[in-house]
């Protein structure tokens, strides 16, 4: 989850970096990106392995009881939609906050632009435009438009959620083939936020604004609890017989440059 999450935020702002008119730092993203992609693959791949080993174990036992698949040494799915929805919403707080005087200043002088600048089609100077943020207005989540200068860390972020989605996409395949009736979602953008004009505020996965209190009272469901990650530590163990994996993973298709899943990528002399 954090290297499809946490590095695809490393993606997005070397992508706007690349865009910048100090061409030593635009022509080192270039190699710091494909590291990147290396780093996003490894995620989106591991995770959907995760879920195979899942749900081919929910289908062996016939069972989604959370327990069983515990005992069976896989990560039951609500488990791995806590840790999505929170590696997701630490992610999107690193982009900062939605309105900056920092971001406004970055790019008017040129030494940041926005993701995929050259495909966008406005006059690259942006003054008089604005952009819609959101913001907390008697307990209900409202849009307000802001000069789109001081709006570029949300602009960035709604490119980045919008990327996002498509891995998620790819995983519910691999629930939906087994006919599993269980669907991964990514959470709305204002929920377990601790950056900008959200911070703090109790947001559902839905996007509903709730009490301290039901906060309180469902955040284990929504979020790792501590029970989760001492259940996921205990499941690290060491595997390192060519061709064997944990179990709680599914085998690749493949191996890597398509050697067999058991090639001996590194000998132990």
């Amino acid at each position: 989850m954090f290297t499809y999450f946490t590095d695809r935020d490393g993606k997005f702002q070397l992508c706007a970096l690349a865009e910048s008119s100090f061409d030593p730092l635009a022509r080192t993203t270039k190699f710091m990106l494909t590291e990147e992609a290396h780093h996003m693959f490894v995620g989106e791949s591991g995770v959907s392995r995760v879920i195979q080993r899942t749900v081919d174990v929910m289908n062996q036992l016939k069972t989604d009881d959370v327990q069983k698949l515990r005992n069976a040494g896989v990560i039951d799915l609500p488990t791995l939609q806590r840790y999505l929805n929170f590696h997701f919403s630490v992610t999107i707080d690193l982009f900062g906050a939605d309105e900056s005087s920092n971001a406004a200043t970055f790019y008017s002088t040129g030494l940041k632009g926005r993701y995929e600048e050259g495909k966008r089609s406005d006059d690259h100077i942006l003054k008089g435009q604005h952009y819609k943020v959101l913001n907390v207005v008697d307990g209900k989540l409202l849009e307000k438009d802001v000069p789109m200068l001081n709006a570029l860390n949300e602009v960035l972020r709604d490119d980045y959620i919008k990327d996002s989605v498509g891995g998620v996409t790819r995983w519910n395949r691999v629930i939906e083939k087994a006919g599993i009736p269980f669907r991964l979602t990514v959470p709305h953008k204002a929920f377990n936020r601790r950056i900008g004009a959200l911070a703090g505020v109790r947001v559902s996965p839905e996007g509903q604004v709730v009490s301290e209190a039901e906060w309180n009272a469902k955040a284990k469901d929504w979020l790792p609890t501590v029970e989760d990650r001492a259940y996921v530590t205990s499941l690290m163990g060491r595997v390192v017989e060519p061709g064997k994996f944990a179990g709680w993973i599914a085998p690749p298709v493949m191996g890597i440059n398509r050697q067999p899943v058991d090639f001996e990528y590194v000998r132990f002399n």
